[in-house]
Formats: structure tokens, C-alpha cells, sequence
């Protein structure tokens, strides 16, 4: 008995995060294309029934590479709750990474669940002409040493055509004002030196979430989304607090951003249709 045991401690100590299983299976699919498509969600806790929704949509989507959720994937960050959202994810056909929020750090013992479940924090992949960089802003803050990380990434991503960058928490509150603080990062200062890097090394897409709802614009030069809408309970803002999620078209170095919308009474999904970034605020 003491020897199964051990047997397992070790299995559980050497078992791969899922994200770097998943990062297996995106390399074994990247053949350098320059036409892919892949999903952005984000905010599901709370929301199993319309994750569950947004899984069987893009399971038949065969356009789709692959899936990134960008945090608060569970309630309170506990042991058991990303027991149930691993059984609701793996029913994904699709690689699913999973991103840290706020949400995935309980109160005792910080981010040890996600980083045994999921590895990580942050991390970087490419995937054919595209670079895609994840931050950790679970804290609303980007710490300095990977904000150094986040530099050096930017600079291998000049080689790539598309560089896409995803932080739960966005840079400021739309709701509050275009460079406002709210449910945001803490600091506006250090939240304008992140947006001055995203500008200098000309960020394709900056994806965001932690807001309930949809919401697109531009930040100085950085063109953003924010979609919160995968499960969570909703902010309604201006028509934009419905459930969605983006779907992400590359061609070469045109990229088409197709909005979601997902109708939580019944199985039925709204398409958005295919939105072009523009230099706007408004929503289409």
C-alpha cells in the first residue's frame, strides 16, 4: 500500500500541466500557415451551462486551431472547482489553454492550484505567422521581472507578421473613461507604460477580459477587446453585456475579428458577423 502510494505521489509530482499538453498540440498542427483561425473567451465561472454551449459551437467549428480562455476560469481557485471545469474543457476537440484571472487565486495559497493544473502563469507560443503572448495580471498588476519577460518576448515577435497579446485584467475601464482606472490594473502610470510598449512594438491585438461584457477600441495605438462573456455573470453597457465569444481569422497580415453571441435560454447562437478593427470605441 505504502508503495502505490508512493507510486502515485510521484505519477501526480511529474504529470504535465494541461496548458503545456496543449502547447504539444498546437506545435503538431503548426505548419507555418498563414491562413488559421482560433477563439478568445473569457470570464466562464459561474457559467458551466454556457461554456458548455461555447465548446459544442467551436467543436464544430472546423476552421478552428485552437481555443484560449483568458481567465477567471472558476469560482474561488479551489481544488475541486478546477476538477469540474477540467471535465467540462476536455470535452473540447480543439488544444484549450487556459489563462490565469483573479478568480484562480484563493485566498490561502495564491496561484499553486492553477500552476499544478495548468503550469505557468505566463508564456508565450507561435503558432504559423503569428506570436501570441499570455500575461499574468491576476493580481492587477504586471510585476517587473515579467514585464522584462514581456520585452523580450516582443522582440522575437517582430519576426512574425500578427503579434497577439492576452491579459485578463485590460489596461484600464472603458466604463469609466477611455484611459480611466476602475475594474482595470491599479496603477493608470503603470498601466500607460504597458500601453507605450504595446505601441512601440505595434501589438496586432490586445485581448482582455475580466469586464462582463464585449466591448472593442483603441488604446493610444493598440487596437483591444474585451470579451467577458463566457459564463459569468453579466454587465450590461450599452447593449454590449450578452454572452460571446471572438473568433480570430488570420490571413497573412489581415485579421477579421467575428464576435460570438451566445443565447443563454436556449441552444440557439447569434452570429455577430465578421468586424475589421477600426479606430473607433463604437460598437458595431
Amino acid at each position: 500500500m505504502k508503495k502505490l502510494l508512493l507510486l502515485c505521489m510521484a505519477l501526480y509530482a511529474f504529470a504535465s500541466p494541461y496548458n503545456q499538453k496543449m502547447l504539444k498540440k498546437i506545435n503538431l498542427g503548426n505548419q507555418h500557415q498563414k491562413s488559421f483561425s482560433f477563439v478568445v473567451m473569457g470570464d466562464n465561472r459561474d457559467g458551466d451551462n454556457v461554456l458548455r454551449k461555447i465548446i459544442s459551437n467551436i467543436n464544430k467549428d472546423e476552421d478552428v486551431s485552437f481555443v484560449l480562455n483568458n481567465g477567471d476560469l472558476v469560482p474561488d481557485g479551489y481544488k475541486k472547482e478546477f476538477s469540474n471545469y477540467l471535465g467540462i474543457i476536455k470535452k473540447s476537440n480543439k488544444p484549450f489553454l487556459s489563462i490565469i484571472g483573479n478568480h484562480e487565486i484563493p485566498w490561502y495559497d495564491g496561484e499553486s492550484n492553477y500552476e499544478h493544473v495548468f503550469g505557468k502563469t505566463y508564456f508565450a507560443f507561435s503558432y504559423g505567422n503569428s506570436y501570441f503572448i499570455v500575461l499574468d495580471s491576476s493580481n492587477e498588476k504586471i510585476k517587473k521581472e515579467q514585464k522584462q519577460w514581456l520585452v523580450k518576448e516582443l522582440k522575437i515577435s517582430q519576426k512574425f507578421t500578427n503579434r497577439f497579446v492576452l491579459t485578463h485584467v485590460p489596461l484600464y475601464d472603458p466604463r469609466k473613461g477611455k484611459y480611466a482606472k476602475g475594474h482595470s490594473l491599479k496603477s493608470l502610470k503603470k498601466a500607460k507604460k504597458l500601453n507605450d510598449i504595446f505601441d512601440k512594438y505595434k501589438v496586432t491585438m490586445l485581448f482582455c477580459s475580466h469586464i462582463h461584457f464585449y466591448y472593442r477600441g483603441i488604446w493610444q495605438k493598440t487596437p483591444f477587446i474585451i470579451t467577458g462573456g463566457a459564463g459569468a455573470p453579466l454587465k450590461n453597457y450599452k447593449n454590449s453585456g450578452f454572452y460571446n465569444y471572438i473568433k480570430v481569422i488570420v490571413n497573412g497580415s489581415h485579421v477579421k475579428y467575428k464576435v460570438i453571441k451566445i443565447n443563454a435560454k436556449t441552444p440557439g447562437l447569434i452570429d455577430q458577423g465578421v468586424q475589421a478593427v477600426k479606430d473607433t470605441l463604437d460598437l458595431n
